[in-house]
């Protein structure tokens, strides 16, 4: 007897690319960052400083496999193999279990870099909100940080917060942010900052008649609060740019730009991918400097 697969409505889309454009066999320097989240993890390939190859995909159960699985995602179809490599640079959660790194550097510094080259040279505050931490980071025109605070360790105003809700309320995780401005009137937000309580004031607000786009207005609009408490501390400085998968969800962003009195800055790259951008762009510096160990 065959037993249906319940929907994962937390299951974001995983994705992988690599430009066929870039001859990578005449580059000088291929580098790798790879950015074990604790939500997701992602490695990007980099040519000479131009992105040829990306994966991103959840993260496992472990570090040492969620990086390995990220390359080869991030290698599929492509002729290049990981010995092809020069330098690698691991980021994130898990950064210190990344096997094939030659060295380790901060998300936070990977990050403002990573959206210096995504966004450009003139990004000035950078929030970072990943699945597990919300950074709020302040860098010059080179993405050097010059200053940032972080949440304390807590999965409110997160992509883990938001994929918790999502399966609560039976919403596809891409569909959060529209839904949530599919309402009459914007309700107030649910008053906890905890995940596990939040979770259980949306059911009751369910009980007392909320229909499921108001109780996502709700949680997304705390979520929004929760994030602009933090940017507040740190001040935010034009230009604006988000990274991590929260930049996705419409819902959050666009409230949380209403307090900031600021649009973010556009890209035409996966958001998700700044911190790995970030490393790959750390190794390319590192080669340019002759610490190159694979030549």
């Amino acid at each position: 007897m065959s037993v249906d697969k319940q929907p994962e409505f937390w299951r974001w889309d995983e994705t992988n690319w690599v430009n066929r454009d870039i001859e990578w066999i005449n580059s000088e320097y291929i580098t790798l960052g790879i950015d074990i989240g604790s939500v997701s993890s992602q490695a990007v390939i980099m040519c000479d400083g131009e992105i040829y190859a990306y994966g991103n995909m959840r993260t496992g159960s472990n570090s040492p496999n969620s990086a390995r699985n990220a390359l080869e995602f991030a290698l599929e179809g492509a002729t290049m193999k990981e010995s092809d490599i020069h330098y690698c640079i691991g980021t994130g959660y898990g950064r210190v279990n990344v096997p094939m790194a030659d060295r380790s550097v901060t998300e936070i510094a990977c990050h403002a870099r990573g959206a210096n080259f995504i966004y450009g040279p003139s990004v000035r505050t950078v929030l970072d909100v990943g699945g597990q931490d919300i950074k709020a980071i302040r860098c010059d025109e080179k993405g050097k940080v010059t200053n940032f605070l972080m949440n304390d360790k807590c999965a409110a105003g997160t992509g883990r917060g938001m994929e918790v809700l999502s399966d609560l309320l039976s919403v596809s995780i891409g569909e959060v942010g529209d839904r949530s401005f599919d309402i009459e009137v914007e309700p107030s937000p649910v008053s906890s900052a905890c995940v596990v309580y939040a979770k259980s004031e949306a059911t009751a607000l369910l009980r007392q008649g909320l229909n499921t786009n108001e109780v996502l207005a709700a949680y997304c609009l705390a979520m929004a609060q929760r994030i602009w408490s933090l940017l507040e501390r740190v001040g935010v400085e034009p230009e604006f740019a988000i990274t991590g998968g929260m930049a996705k969800n419409r819902g959050v962003i666009d409230r949380l730009c209403k307090k900031v009195g600021l649009e973010p800055m556009k890209t035409r790259w996966d958001t998700q991918l700044a911190g790995a951008i970030g490393a790959a762009l750390f190794g390319y510096s590192l080669c340019r400097k002759g610490k190159s160990k694979r030549r």
